[in-house]
């Protein structure tokens, strides 16, 4: 019902005069989902990548009636999914005004209603409840208790109404009766007690509670959606069989398949304020890192794969990247910037917080871990715009490459900190002979930022495929000889191991 009808019933007689008919919150779901099919709305707005997977067992599962289970990795948009179920609720919906519960006045459960009704019949009084408030979500901790989710009885209440604790108004709700006739989410569904999932499974089968020994009847109408994560059946805890064979439909959550996805989301999340929008500009090419890293990060010998990585990773990657660009302008009293690779130093942090590590990830030090993922997403992406240098180098035509290694080959070397001004940057990428010929020959049409931000790709690049020496200096990197890495690696070694403690 909308917002002009439902102010002109104020009372039960009306709400019957008007033939408003009840139903059960799975039944509006139900209804309000078929109106979206047929009229092809999209629904889920902001849930990318699940169009052929998860939306249509979830349109399903509610086409069904059915209680849901999202199992997936963290990071997998669960909750977002479950938040937006409330958009298919009817606008508004009545209930008997002052029912701890929401009583449907067409179908009251509670006492209060039901008295209430007793009393003033078609005269009771009618409140509307919007949609959004009809949606209760609570994270699994272990010490959840039966007193959160049900209820308790309260000791005040009997002795200031006289009554025995065997009285329905002695009880004080709990959040599940109160999110009758509405969504009720429990998150990380192994972490709840034993206890406490067989007393869920209670209230989902025989649709009753009882709190202290006291037996108390209410068909409560509610859609539970529950998410796990499926790392948390073995370390954590686990759903209890019962439970589990009650929740009828189980839907698996999956990260992006693809770059364009993943990025795509990164860009719906990340928040970028107005004025970094408008003075730094970000190429195509570092968007596609950042989220490299991350399907680097997905199939790492140095990464815990139960434990998943979080579209998080990428969102907070890209914000840390922006805002590193940021930095540098401000120090640098510039107007604006473009995005750098020396830049990428920036987002170990992000990184290093988002990813569990294995023994020999550990063995390793996180930031020496980031390090490695942001090189493999170079070197993955390597090939998009440059020939593979290790097939240049066997090749009987002269390798495109060949002058750059040469100019490296004649002992000079290459610092490119992320402090450098725009002119600075430049210069330094200038004086790398045929570095600019070799962007200039693959990618001829590029801007004056993205010609420059190819040449610095171009070093990273040869470094990944062992024709360059790189080394990762306080906010980024220098290139070097091959062979000189050679001669050095006691000291590059020393300042790697000064490097992990700083980072850490």
């Amino acid at each position: 019902m909308n917002h002009m009808e439902h102010n002109l019933i104020q009372t039960l007689g009306q709400l019957k005069a008007s033939n408003y008919i009840s139903l059960s919150v799975k039944d509006e779901l139900r209804k309000n989902l078929i109106q979206q099919l047929q009229n092809k709305d999209a629904g889920f707005e902001g849930i990318l990548g699940y169009d052929d997977t998860v939306i249509p067992e979830l349109q399903t599962a509610i086409l069904s009636r059915h209680n849901i289970l999202l199992l997936g990795l963290r990071g997998q948009a669960k909750t977002r999914i479950a938040r937006l179920m409330v958009n298919l609720l009817d606008e508004y919906i009545p209930y008997v005004t002052g029912s701890e519960i929401f009583d449907d006045p067409l179908n009251p459960i509670s006492w209060y209603a039901h008295r209430e009704i007793e009393i003033h019949g078609d005269n009771t009084s009618i409140s509307w409840q919007h949609r959004s408030d009809r949606y209760t979500e609570k994270l699994a901790t272990p010490d959840v208790t039966v007193a959160d989710l049900i209820g308790d009885v309260d000791p005040i209440k009997a002795a200031t109404l006289k009554l025995t604790y065997n009285d329905e108004r002695v009880i004080h709700f709990g959040l599940i009766p109160r999110a009758h006739r509405s969504i009720f989410v429990i998150n990380e569904l192994p972490d709840l007690q034993a206890r406490i999932q067989v007393a869920l499974f209670n209230m989902l089968q025989e649709k009753d509670i009882q709190i202290r020994g006291f037996k108390l009847r209410l068909p409560l109408d509610v859609q539970f959606v529950f998410t796990a994560n499926p790392e948390d059946y073995t370390n954590r805890g686990s759903i209890v069989t019962p439970l589990k064979d009650r929740i009828e439909s189980q839907i698996l959550t999956h990260y992006p398949k693809t770059i364009a996805i993943s990025r795509k989301i990164t860009f719906q999340e990340a928040k970028i304020t107005e004025s970094q929008k408008a003075t730094i500009e970000a190429d195509g090419l570092v968007k596609d890192l950042i989220e490299q890293v991350a399907f680097e990060a997905r199939k790492s010998e140095f990464i815990d794969q139960k434990s998943g990585v979080s579209a998080r990773l990428t969102i907070s990657a890209y914000e840390n990247l922006i805002s590193s660009a940021e930095r540098r302008m401000l120090i640098n009293r510039e107007k604006s910037t473009f995005v750098r690779l020396s830049d990428l130093t920036g987002i170990i942090p992000a990184v290093t917080g988002k990813i569990e590590l294995v023994y020999e990830g550990e063995l390793e030090g996180p930031a020496k871990v980031a390090n490695t993922l942001i090189g493999k997403a170079i070197k993955t992406l390597f090939s998009r715009f440059f020939p593979d240098p290790e097939k240049a180098k066997k090749s009987k035509t002269a390798s495109p490459y060949e002058k750059i290694l040469d100019w490296f080959a004649e002992d000079h070397h290459l610092d490119i900190p992320d402090s450098l001004t725009a002119a600075q940057y430049k210069k330094e990428l200038m004086q790398v002979d045929g570095l600019n010929d070799l962007v200039k020959k693959f990618h001829p049409k590029l801007s004056a930022n993205q010609t420059l931000l190819l040449m610095e790709f171009a070093l990273h690049g040869l470094a990944e495929y062992s024709q360059l020496n790189k080394k990762y200096l306080d906010g980024g990197f220098g290139f070097s000889d091959m062979f000189d890495s050679l001669f050095n690696t006691d000291d590059e070694e020393d300042e790697e191991d000064d490097e992990q403690t700083d980072f850490r």
